[in-house]
């Protein structure tokens, strides 16, 4: 009997990790032995029970799916981690990679493509949906497309300033001093840098800086 594949599930959606469970254990080679509601839980989860693939949503609270990547492959490099999220942009997809994901599908992706996916995964194969495929692929040929040349090109040049100095831990008042604003003025744009980047809070603001090298 062929051995079955260890599957963690990471997604803070409890009826996308239910329908996703009942799926993957209609398949005889596939085994789920666990489900995380956060980014912290998937790593926890993931290096306490080692399982050969985890599906990593990307945004969740608890540090996000790209940070979680980067810790559990850091922690363990033999957990393969396939990304499955509803994003397909180029910020996300590079930067998945960049952490470690060996695979990257959509959430409409079907029933078949996920399981063909898992196998190679699984299989130390890196795999993509069609559509985030031909990114990658324009990317390495050097045709149509590249990586983000601008981190966060949404922000403004005195927004992603600020986000820098978000991300070496200083306050409101620490930034306001230091670019010679008032504490009113950082505080709005702070506000703004976490519309752009939809985060929550400060320290999700730190998370994607950080991810993304700043």
């Amino acid at each position: 009997m062929t051995e079955k594949i260890r599957i963690l599930i990471a997604d803070d959606h409890p009826l996308f990790r239910k329908g996703l469970r009942a799926m993957l254990e209609s398949q005889d080679r596939m085994e789920v032995i666990g489900e995380a509601a956060n980014g912290a839980e998937a790593v926890e989860l993931a290096l306490a029970n080692k399982p050969d693939v985890v599906l990593m949503d990307l945004q969740m609270p608890g540090g996000g799916g790209i940070a979680s990547t980067r810790r559990i492959r850091d922690g363990m490099p033999s957990i393969k981690v396939l990304v499955l999220t509803l994003f397909e942009d180029n910020e996300s997809v590079f930067m998945s990679l960049r952490a470690g994901a060996s695979g990257y599908i959509l959430k409409d992706a079907e029933e078949e493509e996920v399981f063909r996916a898992i196998l190679a995964v699984a299989n130390g194969e890196a795999i993509f949906s069609p559509a985030v495929a031909s990114r990658v692929l324009a990317f390495f040929s050097n045709k149509h497309i590249s990586a983000p040349k601008e981190i966060f090109p949404m922000l403004t040049e005195r927004e992603r300033e600020i986000l820098v100095l978000l991300a070496k831990g200083k306050s409101n008042s620490g930034i306001a001093k230091e670019l010679r604003l008032s504490v009113k003025t950082v505080s709005n744009y702070v506000s703004n840098i976490f519309n752009k980047l939809q985060v929550a809070d400060r320290a999700e603001a730190m998370l994607r800086a950080k991810e993304a090298g700043l």
